[in-house]
């Protein structure tokens, strides 16, 4: 017997206040913390909950009343879908600020730990091919994006070079073009 699944609700017009790790950002409602990937802080949202537990909950964006003018432009094709630069909607400071605060709140806050002045961290001049190494996974059962599925279209071919979907390590996303490592990955690909 199949169970219903409670719809969890839906969020409306809120602000996005700050950015949390693993590149989710951070809204506040009520007493609740809610963790919502892709977006930047200073959006304005309708947040679909996904999950609920009692002092938190997960959800993503369905709705952009107004975008933050702290946000960039993902240049990556895949963003949103990869999960492999989970960082895009932040200009390239701004990420690094939001990094270096992680750490610090984590090291006082979960370590105890009393900190002297911290020099702000050193960018890198690349911020695109720059990794050297990437795992890329090979499957027979490609996974079909949102807008795939939406085309209705009957795909005869299902191999896929690329990665995993974050969540579902069983789905394999086929990459076009990846801006993480040097470029002659993509060749190789």
């Amino acid at each position: 017997m199949a169970r219903n699944k409670k719809q969890l609700p839906l969020l409306e017009k809120v602000t996005i206040t700050d950015v949390a790790a693993e590149g989710k950002a951070i809204a506040r409602v009520n007493d609740m913390v809610v963790f919502v990937p892709f977006v930047a802080p200073g959006d304005v949202i309708d947040i679909q909950l996904t999950r609920k537990k009692h002092s938190y909950a997960e959800g993503k964006a369905v709705f952009f009343h107004e975008y933050s003018p702290r946000r960039a432009e993902p240049f990556c094709e895949h963003f949103g879908v990869c999960g492999g630069c989970k960082w895009q909607v932040l200009p390239y400071p701004e990420q690094i600020r939001y990094k270096q605060k992680q750490v610090e709140d984590n090291l006082r806050r979960i370590g105890k730990i009393e900190l002297p002045e911290i020099s702000p961290i050193l960018g890198s001049a690349k911020t695109e091919f720059y990794r050297n190494k990437l795992e890329f996974t090979f499957s027979n059962k490609r996974w079909l994006t949102n807008e795939e599925v939406r085309q209705v279209v009957k795909y005869d071919q299902m191999n896929a070079v690329g990665f995993h979907i974050p969540g579902a390590f069983d789905k394999v996303l086929a990459i076009e073009k990846c801006w993480l490592q040097d470029d002659i990955s993509n060749r190789i690909r």
